[in-house]
């Protein structure tokens, strides 16, 4: 797949988010400058594109949305609506296989059609997101449903300074 160059992206407010697969670590970079470096829980099945497959695609994408503003941490969010709940242990309880969707959603969309963008290959119509998880859930370690788990703390960051239309790489 031949990848597009960073200034062939759409313009940005200066920063751009990288997220390493392998090494399960996400960085904030400025400029040729990392601001921001976490670690992160992409999709247990693995990375690829396909719709349904559970993995993390790869590739150039861009923040499409910021979603829940103004929301308080653990809220839980359903359709990208916060439900009016906020996660606690007893709620986990009380919803066992329930993927856990906190806080803040960055709600990606793939850049290449043909390999993250169009057909059942479509990032945005997967609803990759990045997005809160639970304190107990495991980070560095490949976990979630295809969408890239992130720490309260690290999500606040990134939910202020990756606007819409903020790049994405995704290797």
């Amino acid at each position: 797949m031949e990848t597009p160059k960073l200034a062939e992206l759409p313009p940005t407010h200066g920063g751009w988010i990288e997220i390493d697969t392998q090494r399960q670590r996400l960085c904030w970079w400025q400029g040729n400058d990392i601001q921001h470096e976490c670690t992160i829980s992409t999709g247990l099945a693995g990375v690829g594109q396909e719709e349904g497959s559970g993995q993390t695609p790869l590739g150039w994408h861009y923040v499409r949305a910021s979603i829940g503003q103004g929301c308080p941490d653990n809220a839980v969010f359903q359709g990208r609506r916060w439900t009016g709940e906020v996660y606690s242990p007893t709620l986990a309880a009380s919803f066992p296989k329930r993927d856990w969707i906190l806080t803040r959603i960055l709600w990606l969309c793939g850049l290449e059609r043909g390999v993250n963008r169009g057909g059942n290959v479509d990032s945005q119509r997967r609803y990759i997101y990045l997005h809160g998880t639970p304190e107990d859930q495991p980070m560095g370690t490949p976990a979630s449903h295809g969408c890239i788990r992130v720490r309260n703390h690290d999500l606040h960051f990134l939910f202020d300074h990756a606007q819409p239309g903020t790049p994405v790489w995704l290797h």
